[in-house]
């Protein structure tokens, strides 16, 4: 989940999340046990783009949610910044694929993903960031396939930067991420923002989307 981009932003995030690696692996290893709506929308994720070619977890971390989408029976692989959370993921999943990469430069041929997801993985964008990494899903889509973002939401109007427990970050509102996704070519299927747990400061927003 620590996937970003952009001279500014990516060094700092590389570093941060190398340092913990180990750590967030164990934190949230069983995370998805506690998060059953969470879980549903994985679910319908898989089922929308199951059978229909391979499928990227963008910014993935450990690689605990990657597994839990070949669970579903996906094609699916792990690509993130941190090395560290590479060597991490790849240890922890030893039958799964995982490449260090960049959210602006996916290493992905136009039009061949069946779905991708990224969960939490662009909090760590600079809000001037975002187009052009809907405009890189866009991309890699194929015609028909769906996008699955998570993210820190807020209640106001515009993207609000947080001190994220890592590396700095920004709380999204729902309806200007589907803004942005829309304008990259990429049309609303489903939302979902669920109030913070006793856990969390946050509203999680969940952005089901469809490539035209």
């Amino acid at each position: 989940m620590t996937l970003t981009s952009g001279p500014m932003t990516e060094p700092a995030t590389r570093a941060a999340y190398d340092a913990v690696a180990v750590l967030y692996a164990d934190m949230f290893r069983d995370v998805l046990d506690d998060l059953p709506l969470e879980r549903a929308l994985l679910t319908a994720f898989a089922d929308l783009v199951r059978d229909a070619g391979p499928v990227a977890d963008v910014g993935c971390g450990p690689g605990h949610v990657t597994a839990f989408l070949h669970s579903l029976g996906l094609d699916a692989s792990g690509i993130d910044l941190s090395p560290a959370m590479i060597a991490q993921a790849r240890a922890d999943h030893p039958h799964l694929n995982f490449t260090e990469g960049t959210m602006k430069a996916l290493p992905f041929p136009d039009g061949t993903l069946a779905g991708a997801l990224a969960w939490y993985s662009m909090i760590h964008l600079a809000p001037m960031e975002l187009p052009d990494v809907f405009a890189e899903f866009d991309r890699v889509l194929a015609p028909g396939g769906h996008l699955l973002v998570a993210f820190q939401s807020t209640d106001g109007n515009v993207p609000e930067p947080f001190d994220h427990k890592v590396v700095r970050a920004h709380r999204w509102p729902i309806g200007r991420v589907a803004e942005l996704a829309h304008r990259a070519g990429l049309a609303e299927v489903a939302r979902l923002l669920r109030r913070p747990n006793e856990n969390e400061h946050s509203p999680a927003g969940h952005l089901l989307l469809r490539k035209n």
